[in-house]
């Protein structure tokens, strides 16, 4: 038999410095490369209030975790959740009558009819435990 080898902790981001992730230092590279330009562009005031709102971001983004997920699947959750809400209210437009009149129209398609399941009494499935675990040895109906 030919043996494979299973990858394992596939959850774990690659580290590249140490306890920096791939995520994380690509995060921060981009943060800084913006607070470059911005220093070259703008003056000493409008510069350290971006470094606080861009480098703030930036480190939160990178390094907090919600849950243990990333702050961007936080972020995304919460999106998801405002644009698509959970709770669904069903407005009931037609009456039974009506309804019933649209199954003879044709209109509507009457629901299939399902017999209720009887239920099996503890003895029954006592016995046919019995009968499976002695490999059909013991068999009470005999």
């Amino acid at each position: 038999m030919r043996q494979f080898v299973v990858p394992q902790f596939i959850d774990v981001e690659d580290k590249i410095f140490g306890p920096i992730t791939t995520r994380q230092f690509l995060i921060v590279l981009v943060a800084g490369l913006i607070l470059f330009i911005c220093y070259k562009l703008a003056d000493i005031t409008l510069f350290i209030f971006l470094v606080v709102v861009i480098g703030g971001s930036a480190t939160i983004l990178a390094f907090l975790k919600v849950n243990g997920q990333g702050f961007h699947y936080f972020l995304l959750n919460i999106v998801q959740t405002l644009r698509r809400p959970s709770l669904r209210i069903w407005n009931k437009i037609y009456t039974k009558s009506q309804l019933l009149e649209y199954i003879k129209i044709g209109q509507v398609e009457a629901p299939e009819i399902i017999a209720p399941v009887q239920r099996i009494s503890y003895n029954r499935i006592r016995d046919l435990s019995l009968t499976v675990n002695t490999g059909g040895y013991f068999n009470p109906e005999e």
